[in-house]
């Protein structure tokens, strides 16, 4: 909770009417997907790619630009380890880029406008534990399947194993199980679980580059 109030107060206090430096962590790499039903027994692993785009507000941060929170807050923000801020609500989380290899090709995008993540350590090993809300299309076309333009909000849960040997270098492993009210294949409707898309596990490997970034606000 703490780390969602400062994340509220940073992105929007007039406090912050100055120049200010802030690390910006861009990770980006494959994605291998395990989606639910008849497009499972098809083909049980689609690909594409895992994105983030994060300004990083840590310990260090704070100790250097206390100043930018309002004094009544500072008192919770020395208790906030990490809180990562996502610039744009726009930004895709992953993307499905899978052409036919038997019968079913996917293509669509995922976007995940909210979530909230526990770091576990610290350091240059750290675990990453989270949920947030998802809005995923996704164009499946097949020669053994019903096309279907998959449309649904849904709701995940992931665990990341991020590295970085460096500060400005870096390597996350992880997986999400991504859960999504059921849709029918061919149809826009509900339907049986064992003729829909209800599931989509995604394990993803990124590599990550940080860089200072100056805001004006």
């Amino acid at each position: 909770m703490r780390a969602l109030l400062l994340s509220l107060i940073l992105v929007s206090t007039p406090a912050l009417a100055a120049r200010y430096t802030v690390p910006v962590d861009v990770g980006v790499g494959p994605a291998a997907f395990v989606i639910s039903g008849p497009v499972f027994d098809d083909q049980p692993v689609h690909f594409g790619l895992k994105l983030n785009v994060d300004a990083i507000i840590d310990k260090e941060w704070i100790r250097k630009n206390g100043r930018a929170i309002p004094k009544r807050y500072r008192g919770m923000a020395k208790n906030v380890n990490e809180v990562r801020i996502s610039p744009s609500l726009f930004i895709p989380d992953s993307f499905f880029i899978s052409p036919k290899v038997r019968n079913t090709g996917i293509y669509g995008v995922t976007w995940r406008p909210v979530g909230l993540m526990q770091s576990i350590g610290e350091g240059a090993v750290r675990l990453r534990l989270g949920l947030g809300l998802l809005l995923t299309y996704a164009f499946i076309h097949s020669d053994v399947l019903p096309t279907t333009h998959f449309v649904r909000p849904g709701a995940d849960l992931m665990a990341e194993l991020e590295l970085m040997p460096v500060k400005s270098f870096g390597v996350s492993l992880g997986w999400a199980s991504g859960f999504y009210v059921p849709q029918q294949l061919g149809t826009l409707g509900l339907g049986p679980l064992n003729q829909s898309v209800w599931h989509v596990g995604q394990a993803y490997l990124k590599l990550h580059v940080r860089f200072p970034y100056e805001v004006r606000r």
